[in-house]
């Protein structure tokens, strides 16, 4: 199968699929918080401010992990280059900051939100498919997918190029490989997580506990996708810096649920 970047040209503005849907995961990710917070009978307007927040917080931390990554400070006011554990960062950081302010119990909104940060990454990586980026290694899996206009193509000069992949012999250099979709990859695990923390919104822990089991499950989903994926930033074997990122959300995800956990056997409840 092959696919080409969704673009809608305007005049000499362009709009890409992965704006449409970037923009969309943020408000799937407000509408499902507003509804939590509908549910636990607070106010929904929390959700859409926080989206704000999560808005410009997201875009300061992934441009400026992107910038730390690519040792390249001009890349701060480039178009593209958001990578999402730095903008996973620096929303959470300017979220927690504007719910502190007005003072809200930190742990009981990250309860509440866990869901919705699911539901939001299952959107955003559609558009990361949309416009070919992220994408896995060479494959002959039926389901592989080639992205002869992605970002960058993958063609063989391009995975060998700029992912240092293992191009078979006598591949020609412009010839377009089938990858894996990591992207759909991820969508697909992002909306089992999103299923099962719907299911856990009543839960007996203590607040935060599903905030922590969401962090585990989305650091255990990166850790495996990143086993497929082309990338350029293995710093150990084929570990990846990405992989090592999520090692450490799954171990603060861990202590969270762990805490919460015995928290709520102490008190009896």
């Amino acid at each position: 199968m092959t696919v080409y970047p969704f673009i809608i040209h305007i005049g000499g503005f362009s709009i890409t699929g992965y704006g449409i849907l970037l923009m969309g995961a943020f408000l799937v990710a407000g509408w499902v918080f507003a509804k939590e917070l509908e549910r636990s009978q607070l106010d929904s307007a929390l959700a859409w401010d926080s989206v704000v927040f999560a808005v410009l917080g997201g875009l300061v931390g992934g441009k400026v992990y992107y910038a730390l990554l690519v040792h390249d400070a001009g890349a701060l006011t480039s178009r593209g280059g958001l990578v999402w554990y730095g903008g996973f960062a620096g929303g959470v950081l300017a979220v927690a900051g504007y719910l502190w302010w007005k003072r809200q119990s930190i742990p009981l909104m990250a309860d509440l939100v866990a869901p919705a940060l699911a539901a939001g990454y299952a959107v955003g990586r559609v558009g990361c498919f949309m416009v070919g980026d992220d994408y896995g290694v060479p494959t002959r899996m039926p389901w592989g997918i080639a992205f002869p206009q992605g970002s960058p193509p993958s063609t063989a000069r391009m995975l060998a190029q700029e992912f240092h992949v293992a191009i078979p012999p006598g591949t020609g250099p412009e010839t377009v490989l089938a990858v894996h979709p990591t992207q759909l990859y991820e969508v697909a695990i992002a909306l089992a997580t999103f299923a099962l923390l719907w299911r856990l919104r009543r839960h007996r822990f203590g607040a935060g506990w599903r905030f922590g089991v969401y962090l585990a499950l989305a650091g255990m989903a990166r850790l495996f996708v990143e086993i497929f994926r082309a990338k350029d930033d293995r710093i150990l074997g084929p570990f990846t810096l990405a992989q090592a990122a999520s090692v450490a959300v799954i171990a603060v995800g861990a202590v969270i649920v762990a805490r919460t956990q015995k928290r709520s056997v102490e008190q009896g409840t």
